[in-house]
């Protein structure tokens, strides 16, 4: 594995994010440039940065898996812009910014959310054609579009969102609490991982490995975030904090409480660790983004 930093993948990310939107024709142009204010407000890019560690992790060439990397940002960006319009949880601010039903209205801003998702899948279908003579690296190709399309489809990000939003002003059991985190969040980065790992070529103990690691980052990251609805700043968040009370939603603080919380919070990062120790050194970037991700909530 090549001693790259978070910053690092995060910068190789941004230096190509835009590099896989398709062409989009001047007499459509609004399309391109609403979907380019999204995908170019900033954000942590941890799916994409996921994606690229993971594969490097197991054996793989970063730069073969940047389609992907991309692809799943413009997926987590549309979820984002769909996520934030007044049908659903109806934002004004992302990313510090206004989100961009505010700037382009809803229609254009529904729009640019199905051209990214679409974008994404172009980006990776495009790569895969470039390996139809070469059966090994199309079947790991093959294989990691399949966890991204799961992670963001009607077994992740979608059916989470409608579990979500089902879930709002009602009694929600932990049971059903832990599903619309698990597939809402942690689903997609579940397929961050997993699509990196298949990238690289990872074996079945190291694959299964990397999938308990991603499962409970992901739902700890959603924790993180319920917490820090309650008791973040607005400047730092860069979007309104205490939504989640406003609306209703069902969160963990409002379950169980903000200590809890924050105690489930690191057995889950402890967790999440754990999985990865008999890696060593090997899996240190991995065991710093979850230590730095639990400390967002406490």
């Amino acid at each position: 594995m090549n001693d790259y930093s978070f910053d690092d993948y995060r910068e190789y990310v941004e230096q190509h994010l835009l590099d896989f939107l398709p062409d989009i024709d001047s007499k459509s142009i609004t399309l391109y440039d609403a979907m380019k204010y999204s995908i170019s407000s900033g954000g942590k890019r941890i799916r994409p940065v996921l994606l690229l560690a993971a594969c490097d992790f197991c054996g793989g060439n970063i730069k073969e898996a940047l389609p992907y990397a991309c692809a799943i940002e413009y997926i987590h960006t549309y979820s984002l812009i769909h996520d934030d319009l007044p049908c659903m949880d109806d934002d004004d601010l992302r990313r510090g910014i206004p989100t961009n039903h505010k700037v382009y209205g809803e229609a254009v801003a529904t729009l640019a959310g199905d051209g990214l998702q679409a974008a994404a899948f172009e980006a990776m279908n495009r790569d895969m054609l470039l390996y139809l003579d070469d059966t090994k690296a199309l079947n790991r190709r093959v294989r990691s579009c399949y966890e991204i399309i799961k992670g963001s489809g009607c077994q992740g990000i979608v059916a989470g969102q409608i579990a979500d939003m089902e879930a709002e002003d009602r009694n929600c059991s932990r049971e059903m609490l832990d599903y619309i985190h698990i597939t809402k969040t942690s689903a997609l980065i579940v397929a961050a991982v997993r699509a990196g790992a298949q990238l690289g070529g990872a074996d079945t103990d190291t694959l299964e490995d990397l999938t308990v690691y991603a499962e409970n980052l992901g739902l700890a990251f959603q924790i993180a975030d319920d917490i820090l609805d309650v008791i973040g700043e607005e400047e730092e968040m860069g979007k309104k904090t205490g939504v989640d009370a406003e609306n209703k939603k069902a969160t963990y603080p409002a379950l169980i409480g903000l200590e809890e919380s924050k105690k489930r919070l690191n057995e889950l990062t402890n967790t999440a660790i754990d999985a990865l120790k008999d890696y060593y050194d090997n899996a240190e970037l991995f065991v710093e983004l979850a230590r730095v991700l639990e400390t967002r909530g406490k």
